[in-house]
């Protein structure tokens, strides 16, 4: 099998999302009425390998989901999606269910009940060994057990795998597992976390300076998702680039980085380098925005080729 040819592993959380849409976002006490509501299959796990799959590139899932009414409706979507679910398990107990409110700005807020997630162990990662191994990519993020993603971290350094870290929900993280990172995908929030600049307003912090100070830890490649203003590559190779974004009007912002995680993923295994992954990536993500829910707004792979075509025509360098 030739590397362009191996798929995307990801190993993560999934989720039944219970979508409320209204106005704006409420402020602490207050009750708001909305406008909409909609169940979608969800979990940043589960998204990112929709995602890949969406973009027509094989991708394997490793996860679990409870044996209630959410689980075996959220297996069936991810099949329909097109993702090989042999490593999804089934548990005793609940799904893992995100509630979400979305304002008309596009703008969100969630809530997340772990269940089945919480129980994914580092002895599940050891009985799907082969399904990583075969792999070209492994995605992983942190609404699964951190000592399980510190497991699989050992394994992608020992295999030679590499390992792309979405830091969501940001959590401190030991110095170990920074170092078997080749690629941390933080949004604005979780690189200031990240950075000891919790609370600050990132637009007053240089994107350069925090790509640093993450590839300091010992990560190979830091991308940093900056929502409206784009993305900011950095590597350990002194590759640095900043990548505007696409102009679009945003719908529904929710998954919006798993889109780009999953894009970022494939370009890669496409033979792209990396800042036109990161390209590819922010396409991807843009396109996410413009439509609801999480898995439902993943773009295909032609609606993204067109996309960057379309910034070139208008005479925007095509990375």
């Amino acid at each position: 099998m030739s590397a362009g040819s191996k798929p995307v592993a990801v190993v993560g959380s999934i989720n039944i999302d219970l979508v409320t849409n209204t106005k704006r976002i409420p402020v602490r006490g207050e009750t708001v009425f909305g406008s909409g509501f909609q169940i979608h299959s969800g979990g940043k796990g589960a998204n990112q390998a929709a995602a890949v799959a969406r973009l027509g590139y094989p991708v394997c899932m490793i996860g679990r989901i409870g044996d209630d009414a959410f689980g075996q409706q959220l297996r069936t979507h991810l099949e329909q999606a097109g993702v090989n679910v042999a490593g999804v398990i089934t548990t005793t107990g609940t799904s893992g269910v995100a509630t979400i409110i979305v304002a008309d700005s596009g703008e969100n807020c969630i809530v997340i009940t772990p269940g089945a997630n919480a129980l994914l162990t580092p002895e599940d990662i050891d009985a799907n060994v082969e399904i990583i191994r075969s792999s070209g990519i492994v995605l992983t993020q942190l609404e699964i057990p951190l000592e399980t993603v510190e497991h699989l971290a050992g394994i992608c350094a020992r295999e030679g795998i590499p390992l792309i870290l979405d830091p969501a929900p940001a959590k401190g993280l030991p110095a170990s597992l920074f170092k078997v990172v080749s690629w941390f995908t933080p949004n604005e929030t979780e690189a200031a976390f990240f950075t000891g600049e919790n609370g600050t307003d990132f637009g007053l912090l240089e994107p350069a300076s925090v790509a640093k100070a993450l590839i300091d830890r010992g990560i190979g490649g830091v991308v940093l998702k900056l929502g409206s203003r784009g993305a900011f590559l950095a590597s350990n190779a002194r590759v640095e680039e900043q990548l505007p974004a696409f102009a679009v009007r945003a719908v529904d912002t929710t998954a919006a980085g798993d889109a780009f995680n999953g894009a970022f993923a494939v370009g890669m295994l496409l033979g792209k380098d990396p800042v036109a992954s990161a390209r590819f990536a922010t396409a991807a993500a843009a396109l996410s925005v413009t439509r609801a829910g999480a898995q439902p707004s993943m773009p295909t792979r032609a609606e993204v080729d067109r996309l960057l075509e379309t910034r070139h025509e208008a005479g925007e360098p095509l990375r």
